[in-house]
């Protein structure tokens, strides 16, 4: 089993995430309530939708990650699927994203900031930069 199925496979046990068809159109989703959290367009990638908010306050921690790819103006991280230290890193970002996108208190919408400005949800299968795709 390759490292993106695992992943994928485990993360779809998660109760707040369900599978999808990506808005991209390629490859396969988890979305929750409100978002789509991941994508997987191969066998060793993933993107994940952490949010430009989240972005800017990990930004030094997800620089130092040879595992990521950041491009910039995108509120996608791309995760590299090496190794099994990969996909732990790939959960804890799904995490850090389903925090992102969660809504407030009775089902009010999340904080201002929070979540991404429009539709700026494209994820980074089309931007290749920094590493291979």
């Amino acid at each position: 089993m390759t490292t993106g199925l695992r992943a994928m496979t485990r993360l779809a046990d998660w109760p707040d995430l369900v599978e999808a068809r990506p808005s991209c159109g390629r490859g396969s989703a988890l979305r929750s309530e409100g978002a789509e959290i991941a994508h997987f367009h191969s066998d060793r990638m993933a993107d994940v939708h952490l949010s430009a908010p989240a972005i800017w306050r990990l930004r030094r921690d997800l620089n130092g990650s040879t595992a990521l790819r950041l491009v910039p103006g995108s509120a996608w991280v791309t995760v590299r699927l090496e190794c099994e230290s990969d996909i732990d890193l790939l959960m804890t970002l799904v995490s850090v994203a389903l925090k992102a996108h969660q809504r407030g208190p009775a089902g009010d919408p999340a904080p201002a900031g929070a979540g991404d400005p429009a539709p700026a949800a494209r994820c980074n299968d089309r931007r290749c930069v920094a590493i291979t795709c």
